[in-house]
């Protein structure tokens, strides 16, 4: 049991490192207001999983796998959302850039919205995770647990390996604090994070 622990621990944590929406929204959250906001778009983040997590428990995250009209549904909207934070980086790289020669010591506005709650919109949007959840995550529970168990446990065992990698990212940000308040880097990572986004959502919103 313990070596399939170990082995789905492992399949986690690469899922949890490899680039998506939520490191292109925590970088902008980081990047544009600092730590503070960086940390509490991942605690939002990390809830989204675990709303994810409950949902799969308790089997209503299959219906969502199972419908093609609930999962396009579900993908349209988190397709949508991130191509809104993408558009709302992008004005808020222009919006500075006409700021600039005033006496404001950052150019560019820090984005809108709760940090928390944009993290948590961002993931419970996202219905990959439903489909990882109920179709991958069973198979990589433990035999040795109840399957309601087990997937718990995996459950939070991504919950902290989200909040370690992310929060990690965040606090290496906030390290280049100095570097990112500069008015122009800022602008021009506003307009990368921007871009990012907006590609993420175009990808998510063709994606079968």
């Amino acid at each position: 049991m313990l070596y399939e622990f170990l082995a789905a621990s492992g399949v986690l944590a690469l899922l949890t490192m490899v680039p998506g929406p939520d490191m292109a929204v925590v970088t902008r959250r980081a990047v544009a207001a600092g730590r503070g906001d960086g940390l509490r778009t991942v605690a939002g983040i990390t809830t989204g999983l675990l709303v994810w997590g409950v949902l799969s428990v308790a089997g209503l995250a299959a219906v969502l796998a199972a419908s093609a009209t609930a999962y396009t549904v579900v993908r349209l909207a988190g397709a949508a959302y991130l191509v809104v934070l993408g558009v709302q980086a992008l004005l808020a790289a222009r919006r500075g850039r006409r700021t600039e020669g005033t006496a404001e010591p950052l150019a560019v506005p820090p984005p809108a919205g709760h940090p928390w709650r944009t993290g948590l919109v961002s993931n419970v949007l996202n219905p990959k995770i439903a489909v990882f959840y109920t179709g991958l995550l069973p198979t990589l529970a433990p035999r040795g647990l109840s399957p309601h168990t087990g997937m718990a446990l995996l459950v939070l065992v991504h919950a902290v390996l989200t909040v370690v990698w992310l929060g990690g990212y965040v606090l290496l940000l906030s390290r280049a604090r100095a570097f990112f308040a500069r008015a122009a880097v800022r602008r021009g990572m506003e307009r990368i994070t921007g871009v990012v986004l907006i590609g993420f959502g175009l990808k998510v919103a063709t994606a079968q």
